[in-house]
């Protein structure tokens, strides 16, 4: 059974495209876009990409692990839709961790500690299908 819920699944099955928060060595926060994929055997979310081994991303993981991880939209007129993940980060090396023909053997993948959904459930307001929950057997963060 996943640490996600089948919403949250769902949602990240309709997204390509989430936004990394790092912290670098200098103790300087750090969001950047990436691409992105729900990885169903290790229940993670895996961050690859061009250029992954020469990322500022790539060498900010080492310094500080702990990350935070975001997908969002908007539907129409005004009905934001976010999954927030926050959890533990590792770099992963050689094959099978490219994303695809031209991308590099490297990724970044974040293990859940905690997790925030919110406007997931289609016609209800963002309040009533809000979750905030530490995944099990780790301590909230917050």
């Amino acid at each position: 059974m996943s640490v996600f819920s089948q919403l949250e699944l769902d949602y990240f099955a309709g997204q390509k495209l989430g936004r990394l928060a790092l912290v670098g060595p200098d103790g300087a926060p750090f969001v950047t876009p990436v691409g992105f994929r729900y990885n169903p055997e290790f229940d993670t979310i895996d961050i690859g990409g061009q250029g992954m081994l020469e990322s500022k991303k790539w060498r900010d993981v080492v310094a500080e692990p702990r990350v935070a991880f975001v997908v969002d939209d908007v539907l129409p007129p005004w009905l934001p839709r976010v999954v927030e993940v926050r959890g533990k980060a590792v770099r992963l090396t050689g094959p099978g961790t490219a994303f695809g023909p031209g991308y590099d053997e490297a990724l970044i993948r974040i293990k859940p500690d905690w997790i925030r959904s919110f406007g997931l459930i289609a016609g209800r307001p963002r309040g009533e299908s809000r979750s905030r929950r530490a995944v099990e057997g780790s301590a909230d963060p917050v």
